[in-house]
């Protein structure tokens, strides 16, 4: 496996498991057959911190479909390289920030962190083009 797969399994995991926290809440909030219920109008809210996970994790989602074919596409080119590796690594990290800072309501350090994953995106773009 190269360091770029390495990162790009570590953010897949984590992605996946983001879901766990505010679903354990959904189920102190509204009880595990509320939590199992389809959405109403009606529903109990959610603690703040639960809905900017889940907002976090939405997030998540919509990014690794744009970081995981980049990694993709430099694994089947095998194109490697140190700029290459840290970006992957970089974009785990920004995101695991990404999540804190999000849950705990830090908008401007949300902004940072997303900001600091694009970047890393944009490193792997570049390299496909052969540009770095």
């Amino acid at each position: 496996m190269t360091r770029e797969l390495f990162w790009l399994t570590l953010t897949v995991i984590l992605t996946g498991l983001l879901w766990i926290p505010y679903v354990l809440n959904r189920c102190q909030v509204r009880g595990l057959s509320g939590a199992m219920a389809n959405p109403a109008r009606g529903d109990k809210p959610l603690a703040p911190w639960a809905t900017r996970l889940m907002f976090a994790h939405d997030n998540a989602v919509e990014n690794l479909v744009i970081f995981a074919p980049l990694v993709l596409i430099l694994n089947s080119m095998d194109y490697s390289t140190k700029w290459t590796v840290l970006a992957t690594a970089v974009y785990f990290w920004a995101r695991v920030a990404h999540l804190i800072v999000y849950t705990l309501g830090l908008p401007v350090f949300r902004t940072l962190a997303f900001t600091v994953g694009f970047l890393a995106q944009a490193v792997l773009a570049i390299a496909i083009f052969g540009w770095l």
